[in-house]
């Protein structure tokens, strides 16, 4: 018999395994390589520097864009679906094999790309996003059977904050082991890298994809071990039931109001944060200069802020609830954002900065631990604010309506940022559109209920 703190545990622990992915591949080594070795490809082909980063910042965008598309069609009808046969475990089971391959297959992203090379990227980042997203839906979905005295704001955050955790000491790993300071030849603790310091293939840094598959292998054992869902009869999978039943929750939200906005809300802010953390190294790579491990401290100092944000939102949301602590955490991110667009290596919004001093360096160090510090609690309020729309027997299908809105966001974030880097040709005014994803969530906001539609 599993105790309930375990089967809490367990539950955390898929936060502790699922981080890297977004920790180390999306946002702060593999976006980053990828955007390297992208402005390369394309400087091969006779384009100028600022052109081949608008370009390589743009595929990276319409490839995620592409990703989210797929789970955006495919998330309700497999929450319903795991609703209708009661059975969510086998469907993480599922997509953590899209996790482990897709993120292994990052290995053969070779320096010196060719456009096959790009595709391939593109490719296995998509599967293992694909199934980061599908898990993520039904580890969400089991939340309601963890708690029932109230604590649910507080679980949620600590998960977030333990999950950052885990992709803080991921990175750490990364960057002591196997990723070169720079061309020292050594890592960032000053030892010789595990796979030697050749910059011709880099293989420290391509080894951040079987590095965070494999981190997920091993760290996800407690929660298939500890975590239960409730005994039910074996049924079938029956796609037409769970396909009416999406439309029947679709239409239903004209008689739901508050669910209705605060989809459309998240669907805005949280394709927003996603921009952010989509982007962000990229920005660092392309407008500061940033090398690799300049990233990776950046990340350092974002996952700390996180850890941190998301333990001190959990305590928030159990108090106040989620509706004031993904207010706050808006807005404090949407201030960010006008930094960063009006940032450049010499001025901040014409306000000058000297070149050689490092000044513009220190100031997006700390737009990275205001990233984290209200990114954490917003995912983790997020989350709960969503439960307030639901009910336990159909929590993987409000889960999938959730992620639906996430990722038909997603599909616009990083499509918007695309197009407007693109006619642009700065990446640096690239980022904008996520400004405007944020104002729009936050007013959207205003008619969404505290304790939502179930609980009011």
């Amino acid at each position: 018999m599993v105790s309930a703190r375990k089967r809490i545990w367990g539950w955390y622990f898929f936060d502790w395994a699922s981080q890297p992915y977004n920790t180390l591949l999306l946002t702060f080594i593999f976006g980053p390589y990828f955007a390297e070795i992208a402005r390369g490809y394309y400087m091969g082909t006779g384009m100028d520097a600022e052109s081949a980063k608008a370009a390589a910042q743009s595929y990276w965008g319409f490839g995620l864009s592409a990703a989210s598309l797929i789970i955006a069609v495919l998330a309700p009808v497999l929450g319903a679906v795991a609703d209708g046969s009661g059975r969510r475990l086998r469907w993480v089971w599922l997509f953590s094999l899209f996790y482990v391959v897709g993120a292994t297959g990052l290995w053969w992203v070779m320096p010196g790309a060719d456009l096959a090379t790009l595709r391939w990227a593109i490719l296995f980042f998509g599967i293992g996003f694909i199934g980061l997203e599908f898990a993520t839906i039904f580890t969400n979905a089991l939340m309601p059977t963890l708690d029932a005295d109230g604590e649910l704001g507080r679980i949620s955050g600590n998960g977030f904050a333990f999950g950052y955790f885990g992709g803080l000491l991921a990175l750490i790993v990364m960057l002591g082991f196997f990723t070169q300071a720079g061309g020292s030849g050594t890592t960032y603790f000053g030892l010789e890298p595990v796979f030697g310091a050749d910059n011709e293939t880099q293989d420290g840094t391509r080894f951040v994809g079987p590095f965070s598959a494999l981190w997920y292998a091993v760290f996800m054992v407690p929660f298939f071990l500890w975590v239960r869902e409730p005994s039910v009869a074996a049924s079938r999978v029956h796609i037409g039931p769970a396909l009416r039943s999406v439309r029947e929750s679709l239409r239903g939200l004209r008689y739901r109001p508050s669910m209705a906005y605060y989809l459309a809300s998240a669907l805005s802010y949280r394709d927003a944060l996603t921009g952010i953390y989509t982007f962000g190294g990229i920005y660092a790579s392309n407008v500061l200069g940033w090398e690799i491990g300049q990233i990776g401290i950046f990340g350092i100092i974002g996952a700390v802020a996180a850890v941190l944000g998301s333990w001190v939102g959990g305590m928030a949301d159990r108090r106040y609830g989620p509706k004031p602590v993904i207010v706050s955490a808006i807005v404090v991110l949407t201030l960010v954002c006008l930094v960063i667009v009006g940032l450049e290596r010499d001025g901040l919004w014409g306000l000058g900065l000297n070149p050689a001093s490092g000044q513009a360096d220190l100031i997006f160090y700390a737009c990275g631990a205001l990233i984290g510090a209200a990114g954490g609690p917003l995912q983790a309020a997020s989350r709960t604010m969503i439960l307030m729309h639901t009910t336990p027997d159909r929590a993987a299908e409000t889960f999938g309506l959730f992620a639906l809105t996430g990722r038909v966001g997603s599909i616009f974030s990083p499509l918007l940022v695309g197009v407007a880097t693109w006619v642009s040709q700065s990446p640096r005014i690239g980022i904008a559109p996520i400004i405007l994803l944020f104002l729009l969530g936050l007013v959207l906001l205003i008619w969404v209920k505290p304790k939502g539609d179930v609980n009011q």
